[in-house]
């Protein structure tokens, strides 16, 4: 019987938003673990597994051989999409990373913007950050999906080449097309909390202008509640 890979429900939930067909460029690999994955259960052509570090290289090869699947694998040292062309690819992933990383390395790719190219995006943190850059920099957002692993939340950005959308500050914060996943209350609480720790710690602070914060995240809290109330209702809690 031939042995399969099973993925924990992050790298599940980035599998599920691969194109069927795809060739898949896989950006910071790791063990490879969602390449080969995707490789065995016939959702991708092909993938270029890429990492700036050789260890995590060497790890992806290990698994592409357990599993069966090297021959449809390329394997790049680079930092980012460095050494990967446009049409080598139709997809790309780039997972747990920080968001100025990925736009970092984004940044340095223009193709993906200028080519029709899906990108799921994964950031770990400055993922607001990420929001704003992606919307300004010629990218559209097709999809946004809220995944639980052991305990934490991710976000996951579909996004492609095309004319980016505007967005507030809460938008940056809470995302765009969240407000019908059904762990969106949970999203807007952790965010709140946040802010109130924000707001407090701001109260007790010596700045100058501490006031002009405190009001400016008492409006941001405000819009954040207003949200989250809207999705309660929406949802029946």
């Amino acid at each position: 019987m031939e042995k399969k890979l099973q993925l924990q429900p992050r790298l599940q939930c980035i599998a599920s938003l691969v194109p069927q067909g795809a060739r898949l460029a896989d950006v910071g690999t790791d063990h490879g673990y969602l390449p080969v994955w995707l490789l065995q259960h016939g959702r991708i052509e092909s993938a270029i597994a890429s990492d700036i570090n050789a260890l995590p290289l060497d790890h992806a090869r290990a698994t592409a051989r357990e599993y069966g699947v090297t021959e449809r694998m390329d394997f790049r040292l680079c930092p980012g999409l460095a050494k990967i062309k446009a049409e080598e690819c139709d997809a790309i992933a780039i997972a747990g990373m920080g968001g100025e990383t990925i736009l970092g390395i984004l940044e340095a790719a223009p193709w993906t913007h200028e080519d029709v190219h899906t990108l799921i995006l994964q950031p770990q943190t400055k993922i607001d950050l990420l929001r704003c850059w992606l919307c300004g920099h010629g990218y559209r957002f097709l999809s946004e999906t809220l995944v639980r692993d052991k305990e934490q939340l991710y976000v996951v950005f579909r996004v492609r080449a095309g004319m980016g959308q505007e967005l507030s500050e809460a938008d940056a914060l809470t995302g765009l097309l969240l407000r019908s996943d059904p762990l969106y209350g949970e999203y807007l609480s952790q965010h709140l909390i946040k802010l109130n720790r924000a707001r407090d710690g701001l109260a007790v602070s010596s700045l100058a202008d501490k006031e002009a914060r405190i009001a400016h995240l008492e409006n941001l809290i405000e819009e954040i509640e207003r949200r989250k109330g809207e999705w309660e209702h929406g949802n029946g809690t």
